[in-house]
């Protein structure tokens, strides 16, 4: 992938591997701009976050080793923000970033991807699950703060798929995010779950491609070998739905480049 934004570091206490690690991966792959997005701070679930005191050290450690592989790769800095709106904070929507990747991991404070609650789909309608993860989506591109929408369709990583069509529960969030002007990253993590495809599904990446919304990648990597993975699927499917570029961002102006 000549673009790949989406990928973590140890901060977040759930992925492994240095930084240079990642980034040698990211130069062997070709990637020409390789964002690191760790998982924002937030007084919840934080197990699984890095905590507010490390923000500026991670900053500075992405910026560091930007310099020294400048001449090799650009590297650029983000994180990747929840949307969860009783535990919003302005320190990571007013920190200097190139990028905010907003995602959705919790309906109703439930983790549903986390696999140590998955029991919980069974007590769950499924259709009322996707249509409040969706209603999710839509209020956090409303909400102005996000540049990125990440893994949209994470709701589907355990494979309980509603009855009622797809399209239709996404519709509204979908033309929120084109009226908020993001974009919409294809994320590999996906090939790695029980759902074994990519998000967005190729279902919905037509309707995306329909509202013309732009489109970047992530490898969401978690570990310095997940670097790229499935990259060839990602463009393949981005192709299969009509584009040809790909967005990355330099202090959040937007760019975009043929891929």
């Amino acid at each position: 992938m000549i673009v790949d934004l989406h990928n973590h570091t140890k901060l977040c206490k759930h992925a492994t591997g240095e930084l240079f690690e990642y980034v040698e991966k990211a130069i062997e792959n070709k990637t020409k701009y390789f964002g690191f997005s760790d998982h924002a701070p937030m007084n919840f679930d934080e197990k699984y976050r890095m905590n507010f005191n490390k923000m500026n050290f991670y900053e500075n450690s992405i910026k560091n080793i930007k310099e020294e592989y400048k001449d090799k790769i650009t590297i650029l800095l983000g994180y990747e923000a929840d949307f969860l709106p009783k535990y919003l904070d302005e320190r990571i929507f007013n920190a200097k970033v190139d990028y905010l990747i907003g995602s959705v991991h919790f309906v109703d404070n439930w983790g549903f991807d986390d696999p140590e609650f998955i029991g919980t789909y069974k007590e769950k309608n499924t259709d009322e699950i996707w249509e409040k993860y969706f209603n999710s989506i839509k209020e956090m591109a409303k909400s102005g703060k996000y540049n990125i929408v990440g893994h949209i369709d994470l709701i589907k990583i355990f494979n309980f798929k509603p009855k009622k069509e797809i399209k239709i529960i996404a519709k509204e969030a979908i033309k929120a995010i084109k009226k908020a002007n993001m974009v919409i990253e294809l994320n590999a993590a996906g090939y790695r779950k029980p759902c074994k495809e990519a998000y967005p599904s190729l279902e919905l990446l037509e309707m995306i491609s329909e509202y013309d919304i732009p489109i970047t990648f992530g490898s969401d990597a978690h570990e310095p070998n997940q670097v790229g993975y499935k990259s060839n699927e990602l463009i393949t499917l981005a192709k299969k739905c009509g584009y040809s570029k790909c967005a990355y961002f330099i202090e959040k102006d937007r760019k975009l480049i043929n891929f």
